[in-house]
């Protein structure tokens, strides 16, 4: 575990918030907070259960990457990838991007696994809040895809899983604050580890 981030570092731009009321920065109705808890992996890495699972505990805000594409764009995903292409996609997700790291805190954002792949995007995620790696192997993140029904075609070819998975393995690792196995965890006892580091 690398522990890059802490309460306190705050992001350029002005905030975003969420709903209208948001938290002063770095605080919650409990105490200090880190400013927002970002969950890198690739699909089926379970971005969204596990950060469903910490809003539940902490009662902040879970924003995955689909929900700030329609805030940027007004637009679905698979909208968007249908009529524009990845390329079209990809440029949505860049301005989801802008938006996860400009949230006003507490906030918890599932980032699209693109994000990683872009080398001016790296450290200002990692200068953002605290960065977890929800790390899986990839015969984990085939199951957990399944028939692959919403996803991009290539997400149930064992072969593009393996290969991504082993090109995104340092990025990720070198970008995150904490890195969470998940293969035989249970959302709960994820959440329990992110929690611990906070």
């Amino acid at each position: 575990m690398n522990k890059r981030t802490g309460p306190g570092v705050r992001a350029s731009g002005s905030p975003v918030t969420i709903g209208g009321m948001a938290e002063p920065a770095g605080r919650t109705r409990t105490g200090p907070a880190p400013i927002r808890v970002f969950l890198l992996g690739l699909m089926g890495s379970g971005k969204t259960t596990v950060g469903r699972e910490l809003a539940a505990r902490t009662g902040w805000p879970y924003l995955d990457n689909d929900d700030l594409v329609r805030r940027g764009t007004g637009r679905e995903p698979a909208e968007i990838r249908a009529t524009d292409g990845e390329d079209g996609l990809h440029a949505a997700e860049a301005r989801a991007f802008e938006l996860a790291v400009r949230l006003e805190p507490p906030a918890i954002v599932g980032v699209a696994a693109g994000v990683i792949d872009e080398p001016d995007k790296r450290p200002r995620l990692a200068a953002s809040g605290h960065v977890v790696w929800l790390r899986a192997r990839p015969e984990t993140l085939l199951q957990r895809v399944g028939s692959g029904e919403g996803r991009r075609a290539e997400a149930t070819d064992p072969e593009w899983v393996r290969r991504r998975a082993e090109e995104r393995a340092p990025l990720f690792e070198m970008t995150a604050s904490q890195v969470v196995d998940v293969d035989e965890a249970s959302p709960g006892e994820i959440a329990d580890r992110i929690l611990a580091e906070l």
